[in-house]
Parts: C-alpha cells; structure tokens; sequence
C-alpha cells in the first residue's frame, strides 16, 4: 500500500459521498445509488491522509488510483516528454474526484499528482478497483465513466480557452474552483475561500506568463472582488467574478 499516511483527522467515510461537486466521481455515484458507495467500504477500502505539497503514490511501483475525500491536488502530466522548457498540462482535482484513472488502463501510467493542501483520499490498487467495478459494482463503473465526460467537458471550457483574454481566463478558472474546491470564509459566509493553489498554479494551468496572471488578478482584486493571500483566493462577490467570465 502507499506509504505517509496521518489518520490524525478521521474522516466520516459512511456519509464521505455525500455532498461533493456536481459531476465529480462520487456525486454521480450518489445520484446513481447510494448503496454502491457502501459496498465499496465493505471491500475494506480506508481513508489516507497526505500532508500538504507530498506526491500521492503513482506508477509502476504504485499503480493506485485515488478517490479525494478532502483536499486540493494539481496534476501534471508531460506529454512531450520531461525536461527544461518543455510544456506540461496542469490540472486541479478536488473532493469527489476519482484520479490516477489511466493506471485502470496501463498500470505503468504516471501522472504527478501533488497535495496543494493537506489531503485525504481513499487509494485502491487499479487492478483490484478494475476488477470491482467489472463484476461487482456495475453502478461505480457508470458513475466514473460519467464523471470522466464531465470532467473533459469542463476542462475544455476552463482551461483550454486559449483565445480568450488572460482576464477572463484567470476569472473563468477562479470562479470553477468556486464551485469545486471553495469553502465559506469562517468570517463571513458571503465570502468563499480557495486553499491550495497559488499564482505560480494558476499561471502553470492556464499556460500563462506569471506577470500575465499577477496582472489579471491585480485587476480582480482592484474591482474588490477577490482577495489574494498566500496559497490563499478569497472570492469576495461571486457575481462579480463571473462577470469579468463573461468580459
């Protein structure tokens, strides 16, 4: 099994399904049947947590796929090939996602997959999960297959916009991690929190310079509507920001 792992902060994994971002792996297995996210925990699946900026376990020493319980985690993957300059496509993953998917079809598949913030997730061998989603949980196979669909939709409309202007695609991306990873601002509820990435992040997802970014996002917070801290968005009128998506 994977190595790190603080259980320090245990997680509910009854009712873990519940709640999570639409389109994402477990919503769709929460629409689908609640009673499959039960009889994946019955397989002896348990939660595992990983700090913040470790590498969750992937490859062909650990061909693991993992479902994110908690937490924010960025993806690279290099399809050029690795080394200095060369380009990589870089990709945010929060709770409900299923990742590490491609190890279900070659178990020597790696994509670099780091904890932006403390992180829990359930890791499952790909060919024990192949192999419960085949003969036993028809229901969880649907549900990622869907949730896989969502995903490149999504990902099309957010980070491959090239044509865009910087403004709007910073704008577009800051308002999906809104929706998919924020959290209400302990302060004030009107406020939404996103704790993970940081400029450097959004500039690598969106295949922008950083002083493109640091500008597009000096404008945001000029209109009032974002706070910038470290590692740290606060989206302070969602409205707003989904105005500048629209620009």
């Amino acid at each position: 099994m994977p190595p790190a792992i603080d259980a320090s902060r245990p997680t509910d994994l009854l009712h873990a399904h519940e709640g999570k971002p639409e389109g994402s792996f477990l919503h769709h297995l929460n629409l689908r049947s609640a009673g499959t996210w039960h009889q994946l925990l019955q397989t002896g699946l348990h939660s595992r947590a990983f700090a913040r900026d470790e590498l969750l376990p992937m490859g062909p020493k650990h061909p693991y796929v993992y479902i994110v319980l908690e937490g924010v985690v960025r993806q690279d993957r290099y399809p050029l090939g690795t080394g200095a300059g060369i380009p990589a496509i870089t990709r945010f993953r929060g709770a409900g996602q299923l990742v590490g998917e491609a190890a279900l079809i070659e178990p020597t598949s790696c994509v670099d997959t780091r904890c932006l913030t403390d992180t829990v997730v359930i890791p499952c061998a790909a060919r024990y999960f192949n192999a419960l989603i085949e003969r036993r949980l028809y229901e969880a196979r649907l549900a990622l297959l869907r949730s896989l669909e969502d995903r490149s939709r999504t990902d099309e409309v957010v980070y491959g916009m090239a044509i865009r202007p910087p403004l709007e695609r910073v704008s577009r991306l800051l308002a999906h991690l809104a929706d998919t990873v924020g959290v209400p601002d302990p302060r004030t509820s009107r406020h939404t929190v996103i704790t993970g990435p940081g400029q450097k992040d959004i500039a690598a997802a969106l295949q922008l310079a950083v002083s493109t970014t640091e500008n597009a996002l000096r404008t945001l917070r000029h209109h009032g509507v974002i706070e910038a801290r470290y590692r740290q968005f606060v989206v302070r009128d969602v409205d707003s920001l989904s105005h500048f998506v629209g620009a």
